[in-house]
């Protein structure tokens, strides 16, 4: 076959995305402040658009008298329930500051947004709406800028005790140093060879100017340890003896709960040991994070669910996360007739096109957030009337063929957004979790749920019949719940809860802590 140049027409299709529609599909995964940071810089960029100052959008308000008029309907509530709410889940035993950490009174110091309390019911969820909105108690004058902190840094806070407790300018020189080495925990992140070595002087130096860093307040800091801050601490309030400095040297036996080898390790009988471990239950791990100048962002909700007089759910969105942009066609028109070059009518168009679609695709983003949100709401209904035992395994296929759109649109729907819910707030990627098999005929059942079960087996169990991973398979099973001993271990060790062995050692020597206490 000769080889000769020629040619050829062919007709096939594919799919071109445009600039356009890219964008369209950014904007879906954007958080609402990364997309209030978009906008901005698009009103800076694009002398067309403007801010809207109206107050809410149009096509926000018809949607909620939509779904006003179209709520969504809850399952019947004369049915015998019980209302479900998660506790809270034991932290971790395997770290020693994670158990010094914990006081008996406060055990379980990591809560889930979950954690409601019951009694609270939409009261509760009413509070911390206001709260949010920087209002209480019907009063609008309320500045939730007041509760920011507005207190000095850690470094800031020993420097000033720095100035008055060392005079040497060199040694002043060396402390300044060894403060901006220490973290926001109050901990020094540096070896003192090392310092040595960069300040080109005696190490002696180092360590004599360390020891004066360590008196200062809070106590306990510019540790190298957790021994060494607890011990700083102890003697700060005149309690290190020998018994004590025994005790910090094995806080690894303190971590796992074995009091037996403790005991045996500082030379005290039981109940000694328990007012020792209760004593230093009191300190402070951390001592820097009292002085702590990190603000903390609350979680601004997306879309908000609210429970209708008539039974039924109302989706709304949020219409202050939502951006409020128009497009000025009047000074397009005014400034188009002075536009002389062809370039400049180039832009301008450019600028009106640009605009146009970026108001078009946001609300298609409010639309597709609504939409999504609505059948969510709809598959979850059982968990929003009775509680987290009744969430229904959910896939991003069984959203997406519900509302007729492909399933990487919702999960680029899902990424980043938060509905305000009478449960709590929640990121809408929490409704979707996996299925775990029935053990008859039912349902299926999520695996959230099952952690909660797990969870609260485990919360209510007795300190003399600690459950085994074993027993608390064969409970799930009872209740309907087919799950392998191994899973209830994953899931049990993705809690932060303790094997059984650990809880009950742990259990053991809270009991005897607080029968000192």
């Amino acid at each position: 076959m000769a080889i000769s140049p020629k040619l050829e027409m062919r007709q096939g299709q594919q799919l071109v995305l445009t600039p356009q529609l890219q964008q369209a599909i950014k904007l879906l995964q954007l958080s609402n402040m990364e997309l209030s940071a978009f906008v901005e810089a698009e009103l800076e960029r694009n002398p067309l658009l403007e801010r809207d100052e109206r107050g809410e959008l149009v096509d926000v308000q018809a949607q909620r008298e939509a779904a006003a008029e179209e709520a969504i309907p809850r399952i019947d509530m004369d049915e015998a329930r019980s209302e479900v709410w998660l506790d809270l889940s034991q932290p971790g035993s395997g770290d020693a500051a994670a158990v010094l950490d914990t006081a008996p009174e406060n055990v379980y110091p990591d809560a889930s947004p979950m954690d409601v309390d019951p009694q609270l019911g939409a009261a509760g969820w009413t509070g911390l709406r206001q709260h949010s909105n920087g209002s209480g108690g019907g009063s609008d004058d309320v500045n939730l800028e007041a509760f920011a902190s507005n207190g000095i840094s850690l470094k800031e806070h020993l420097a000033e005790q720095l100035a008055v407790a060392i005079v040497d300018p060199i040694e002043r020189l060396i402390g300044h140093y060894l403060i901006d080495m220490v973290d926001e925990t109050g901990y020094l992140t540096m070896d003192l060879p090392g310092v040595a070595e960069r300040m080109g002087c005696a190490e002696s130096l180092i360590t004599s100017v360390l020891g004066v860093l360590q008196t200062f307040d809070p106590p306990g800091v510019c540790a190298r340890g957790l021994a060494e801050c607890l011990a700083l601490q102890l003697k700060d309030r005149n309690r290190y003896d020998p018994q004590i400095a025994a005790l910090l040297d094995n806080l690894v036996l303190l971590a796992s709960h074995d009091l037996q080898r403790l005991r045996k390790a500082v030379g005290v009988d039981m109940d000694e040991l328990a007012e020792m471990i209760n004593e230093i239950k009191q300190l402070s791990p951390k001592p820097g994070l009292s002085f702590g100048d990190v603000e903390m962002q609350p979680v601004i909700p997306d879309v908000s669910v609210r429970a209708a007089s008539d039974g039924s759910w109302i989706v709304e969105l949020n219409s202050e996360t939502l951006p409020r942009v128009l497009v000025d066609g009047s000074y397009f028109a005014r400034v188009s007739k002075g536009a002389s070059q062809s370039k400049d009518k180039e832009y301008l168009v450019d600028c009106l096109q640009t605009a146009n679609w970026l108001v078009k695709s946001l609300d298609q983003r409010a639309r597709t957030i609504l939409r999504v949100s609505e059948e969510i709401v709809r598959q979850q209904d059982a968990f929003l009337t009775l509680g987290v035992r009744y969430l229904r395994p959910l896939n991003l296929k069984t959203v997406a063929d519900a509302i007729k759109m492909h399933e990487s649109t919702v999960s680029r729907v899902t990424s980043n957004k938060y509905i305000a819910t009478p449960r709590g707030i929640f990121e809408l990627k929490y409704f979707f979790t996996s299925a775990i098999a029935s053990a008859g005929d039912g349902e299926s059942h999520s695996s959230e749920s099952v952690r909660h079960r797990i969870r609260e087996l485990i919360d209510n169990e007795a300190p003399q019949a600690v459950l085994s991973d074993d027993t608390i398979v064969e409970r799930l099973s009872d209740a309907g719940i087919e799950i392998a001993r191994r899973t209830v271990a994953k899931y049990r060790e993705a809690m932060r809860i303790p094997s059984s062995v650990q809880r009950r050692r742990e259990k053991t020597m809270l009991s005897r802590v607080a029968r000192t206490a």
